[in-house]
């Protein structure tokens, strides 16, 4: 199955749910905002909300610094 991750392709296992792709990435959960199909998704629900073909993804990290 195809999705847009950050703007570009990224193939990815059928039914696969956003915490279990967050995994595969090492991307930590606490420390993302995940935008899907331009709608955020609440912390709770990554581990509900199912990938669908031609999803579209954005990652969003935010660094501390001073």
């Amino acid at each position: 199955m195809h999705i847009t991750l950050n703007g570009k392709p990224h193939a990815v296992e059928h039914r696969m749910d956003i915490l279990y792709l967050l995994e595969t990435l090492k991307v930590p959960p606490a420390s993302v905002v995940v935008e899907r199909n331009r709608s955020i998704l609440h912390r709770d629900m990554f581990d509900r909300v199912v990938l669908k073909e031609g999803d579209e993804l954005e990652l969003i990290r935010f660094v501390g610094g001073g």
